[in-house]
This record gives C-alpha cells, structure tokens and sequence, in this order.
C-alpha cells in the first residue's frame, strides 16, 4: 500500500527508519518498535541513496534510474521538489549547518553541491572533483569534513565541508563503497574488493589499521566504541572493536546486506537486506538479533536513514 504519513500519527517510539527500495520505486517507512506500522511511499527511479536531516526538517532520495535527487518533508513525506541531475547519481549527505547537499555522481567522478536555502527548490551551486566512481558520501559530525569514497580509484577524496576545496586523496583498500566517520573523528571505508575495513585519520591522512570482514563488505556504522559492517556476499554483519580493531563476532542477517545505520541512542543498530527485503534489528549491547522488518522490493538505503 502506498501511504501518505504523518509521524504524528504512529506510534510512540524512538526513531523511524527511511529506507530506500530500489526494486518498488518507493520507501518504507519503519517503526522498529511497531512491525504493524509500515507506510509505503511511491519514489519513482530506483532509488537507491537516502540522507535524513531532522535540522532541515527534510529527507533527500537519490534515484539513479532517473536521475533525481528528492526532497521530502519529515513531516508529512510529502515531496516538497525534485532536481534532475546528468551521469549517474547515486550517494548522498547533508551539511544542514550550511544548508548544502552532496551527492555524488559515479560517472563522472564528480559531486554536485546542491543549495538547500530554498525548500521549493533545489539548485546546483557547484562541483566538486573526485577518483573514479565516487559512491558513499559523508559529513563528518563537526562539520569540517566532507569524504568521498572513490571505488575505481582505491581511494577517498577529502574536502574541506566550508571552502569546498580538496584536501587531500588517501590511498584505502580495493574498490571502497561505503564509508562512515566515527563519533571520535576518524573515517572509515569499506573496502569491497579487499574485504576489509580501513581507518583513518582525517587531519593528516594516515591510515590507522585495517579490519578483516566478511566478503564484499558495502557500509559500516557505528555504536559506542563498537563497529557494523554489511557484507553483501557473506550476508552476514562483521562486529569490531573500534579501539583495538580486533574483531568481536560475525552476526548472520537477510540476504544480500547493504544499507546499516544505527539508533540515536547506540542501542540498535538497522541492516537492509537488497535480496531479503527486510531490515535486520540488531541489539549492540548483546550482539543478539531482535527482529526483522519487512520491507518493499530490494531495499538499498545507501547513507543515513534513520530519523531521531
């Protein structure tokens, strides 16, 4: 069923889940708290990348199908406009402090800098160079960083999030797709081609250890001093100490795991599972499954998709 929702109207809990299902052309709307409550809300053209901003008030949808970058209203879902894009769309993030959204373009290694003063519309201020195939994209919680993982090119390209301009490029493992900054500051990639997870450290570009994970590793998330991996081919979740690097368990989830994020308070952390068309609930304190979603057809929820 496709709904319009208000969050008003669900019931009562601790975030709602936005997850991008590239095979129905819509999203799911979650309540991990409530497996009745699961709205449905039509976005045409696959998409595929999601960032939610509750300082904005907004979510952005990329659709590589159609080339389209989304904006919607947290309150309602409503869609508020719509941008067409060229190449071949496919991550996301947002800089709600400046009012900038960043999605990346993985033909063109190339971001677009989309302004976001205006809620009717969506303009590209800008672009951004990137290595080849640019996909995950992320904000470092400061706001000082903006890094882009590159996966043709091995690397990731680092930006200053105020000036724009490109720091640096680091060398990181084989065909990285996504990354995440931790809460402390350092970035991590996932490293599809190396099954691996490699850390580093912003300010100066050295790389501080690499993690061994399950096999074709998508995204990785983050909970107190605890990391997630989605491993696409081992559907499994790996779990790693984020001081020792030292890996704690591998967690069987759906098939086909890709999109991971975590709950505001550290407690859960969320899987979409492409093949199952489900999101696996996953408790970080006890590494135990506590439930599975269901969800619409090939759910991907590339970037940030959970709304405090």
């Amino acid at each position: 069923m496709i709904l319009a929702v208000t969050f008003s109207c669900a019931p009562a809990s601790s975030e709602t889940l936005i997850i991008t299902n590239q095979g129905s052309n819509d999203i799911s709307v979650l309540d991990p708290m409530d497996q009745e409550w699961n709205a449905r809300v039509a976005i045409p053209g696959e998409p595929a990348g999601v960032a939610v901003s509750p300082e904005l008030g907004a979510v952005f949808i990329v659709s590589p199908g159609s080339k389209t970058l989304t904006r919607l209203s947290l309150g309602d879902l409503e869609i508020q406009t719509t941008l067409q894009l060229a190449g071949g769309p496919i991550g996301v993030a947002v800089d709600p402090s400046r009012r900038r959204a960043f999605v990346s373009d993985w033909y063109n290694a190339r971001i677009w800098v989309i302004d976001l003063s205006d809620p009717t519309a969506l303009r590209v201020a800008g672009e951004l160079e990137t290595g080849s195939a640019p996909a995950g994209l992320d904000v470092s919680a400061d706001g000082r960083f903006l890094a882009s993982a590159d996966r043709d090119a091995d690397q990731v390209s680092l930006f200053d999030a105020d000036r724009l301009t490109l720091i640096r490029r680091i060398p990181v493992g084989e065909r990285p797709f996504g990354l995440r900054f931790l809460p402390d500051g350092r970035l991590a990639t996932a490293d599809v081609g190396s099954n691996a997870v490699t850390l580093l450290d912003p300010r100066s570009g050295a790389t501080l250890g690499k993690v061994p994970t399950g096999e074709r590793p998508y995204c990785v998330a983050f909970a107190g001093h605890r990391g997630f991996v989605s491993n696409q081919y081992g559907d499994s979740v790996t779990v790693f100490d984020t001081r020792t690097l030292a890996v704690i368990a591998t967690l069987p989830v759906g098939e086909y795991p890709e999109g991971i994020d975590v709950s505001p308070d550290g407690r859960r952390i969320y899987v979409a599972n492409w093949f199952s068309n489900s999101v696996t609930v996953i408790d970080t304190d006890t590494l135990m499954v506590l439930d599975e979603l269901e969800t619409g057809d090939g759910p991907r929820a590339l970037g940030r998709f959970v709304v405090p």
